[in-house]
This record gives structure tokens, sequence and C-alpha cells, in this order.
């Protein structure tokens, strides 16, 4: 007695959704911004050479900087180079007192971070530059890689899956709240 497999509209139409999902995330390309933490396991605290830890680091847009500190003991402040190289706070374009902060670098330039609280004399202020994204290399079938940190490419890759996947769940009957 020979057997046959029969699948139903229904169940073909969630297998091949299951595909689509599956090939949808295996597809993702292999690339993410970079969290930088100041000072690596040293944190943010005085007496450490943060100038020498910010050499030892390429930045790009799309990467983070994040401080590790006891929270109320110190502070972040985004400054201008003046208030960098006088220790001050005035005219401050950020401030982070959360003890685990999480900067953007959303532009190339350079960034001068110091502690606010009297701190950056003994040593709690670093300056990075931070790069523009590499220019992706010609296609090549030979030759392929992907920058360290592509977030506004990541973002334009995902909104295009994201419209495809969107159809099919409309394709097949699906509705996304």
């Amino acid at each position: 007695m020979a057997s046959s497999l029969v699948l139903s509209s229904s169940s073909s139409s969630l297998l091949l959704l299951l595909l689509l999902c599956f090939l949808f995330f295996t597809t993702l390309p292999q690339v993410s911004a970079t969290d930088h933490i100041v000072g690596a396991n040293r944190g943010w605290n005085p007496g450490i050479n943060y100038t020498l830890w910010a050499n030892n680091h390429t930045f790009y847009v799309g990467d983070y900087i994040s401080f590790r500190y006891q929270k109320n003991q110190y502070n972040v402040f985004l400054v201008n180079q003046t208030g960098y190289d006088n220790c001050t706070t005035e005219g401050a374009v950020g401030n982070w007192t959360s003890g685990k902060d999480f900067i953007l670098f959303n532009k190339t330039m350079r960034y001068y971070f110091i502690c606010g609280n009297g701190q950056c004399n003994n040593g709690m202020k670093v300056s990075v530059f931070v790069h523009p994204l590499p220019s992706p290399p010609p296609s090549s079938s030979e030759h392929h890689s992907t920058p360290k940190s592509a977030a506004p490419m990541i973002l334009e890759y995902l909104g295009l899956k994201s419209l495809m996947l969107s159809f099919v769940f409309v394709l097949f009957g699906f509705v996304l709240v």
C-alpha cells in the first residue's frame, strides 16, 4: 500500500512562511556597531591613562562609547576642546549620570568627555576621533568583506527585508499589529 503525504493549504502556507522567516534571519549580514567600554575592565575612574586607552581603539560612526562607573560618585560630560583642556563643564552639550552610559557616535568628529565632579584633573577625561564608515570594497565573486561597523547600511538592508516579510504576512493572511 503506497502512502502519500498530503499537506493542507494552511499547513503548506505555514511551512512556506517558516521557510521564509528562516531565510530572512539567516541571510542578515554579520555587521554590528562596536561598543567601546572606556577603561575596559577598569572602567571610568581616576588615575587611568584614557589617552592610551583611546589610542588603542578605532571609532566609527554608528559605534558606541560606554562609561561604567559607580553611580552618584562620578558622571560624564560631553564638552568642547576648551572644556576638555581646562576641565570645565561650561557649555557642555551632554551630561550622563546613570553609571552605565551608552553614547552613540552619530557623526565624524572629535568628541571630548570629562568627569564633571572635579576628577577631570585626576585624569578622568578622554578624547576620541570618530571616523566615517569605511567604503565597501568593490564587489567581486572572489573578495567580500564587511566593514567593522555599518549601522546605516544594516538599517537600509533591514528595511527591505522587513518590507518583504510584511508582504509575505499579508499574502498569507497574517495580520501584524
